[in-house]
């Protein structure tokens, strides 16, 4: 080998380094716990924020987390404004024209969250002429606007989960279909949810609702999105992932069907 040859060896070695360990750009929107939220001192908690550390610690990088509402997630991932989206995104056919995805990490249900003393269900035949709340931009808006709004339920996004639940106690909606878990700890697990529950099973629908929750990537990325592929399985298998399940979330399966 030639004295040229073993310089431009090194130097790509050099670079390959250099993108194993630069710093990992993850996108959010923080207002969403048990997921990702802030504490009283402004700081980043939650399930994604504890498993993109870990996925990061097997991939021997830095981390950072950039913040953006959920709706504008996609848009701002391929504005190049982070790398990889890490904000409880379910794998949807639907999003997956816009952006890759890793291999599904983690999986919640979605339920309908009313009061219990309305004796609602998770139909349209029940819901009709009733307005059910939703995250702007998430699988449960799809949801609902595919099954319950052509047959006479009012479906009302809204930029932050939060501002559902205080609407819901006000009465300007009837309920909010949302994942399970946010509901669980964002609101029910809360005393001004008194007189609140989840309504019925879970709502099923694949194509809409998809295969669990992965991280998010540009088209392309196809280098990066292996070696996020190899430090999911690595948490998944060691048993992290149900670890911070256990911690984060109070009786679900988070397994990936």
């Amino acid at each position: 080998m030639n004295k040229a040859r073993l310089v431009m060896l090194a130097l790509g070695l050099m670079a390959s380094a250099s993108s194993f360990a630069a710093t990992v750009r993850y996108g959010l929107e923080a207002e969403y716990p048990p997921f990702e939220s802030k504490n009283a001192k402004g700081e980043l908690v939650g399930f994604d924020i504890e498993l993109g550390k870990a996925i990061c610690e097997r991939m021997k990088t830095e981390c950072v987390w950039k913040e953006s509402s959920f709706d504008t997630l996609i848009p701002a991932l391929n504005a190049k404004k982070f790398d990889v989206i890490n904000s409880a995104m379910n794998i949807t056919e639907q999003r997956a024209k816009a952006i890759d995805f890793t291999n599904p990490i983690y999986r919640i249900p979605s339920q309908l969250i009313a009061r219990v003393d309305q004796h609602l269900a998770p139909t349209a035949d029940a819901l009709r002429g009733k307005n059910i709340g939703v995250l702007q931009g998430s699988i449960q808006e799809v949801y609902a606007k595919a099954h319950w709004e052509p047959k006479g339920v009012t479906v009302t996004a809204y930029k932050d989960q939060n501002m559902v639940y205080s609407d819901m106690m006000t009465g300007r909606i009837d309920g909010t279909l949302v994942m399970a878990a946010a509901g669980q700890a964002g609101f029910l697990s809360k005393p001004e949810s008194k007189g609140y529950g989840f309504i019925g099973e879970p709502v099923e629908d694949a194509k809409i609702l998809g295969s669990g929750i992965g991280f998010g990537l540009r088209k392309g990325s196809d280098e990066l999105k292996a070696k996020f592929n190899k430090a999911i399985k690595e948490v998944q298998d060691d048993g992290t992932v149900k670890k911070l399940a256990a911690q984060y979330f109070t009786g679900f399966d988070v397994s990936v069907k």
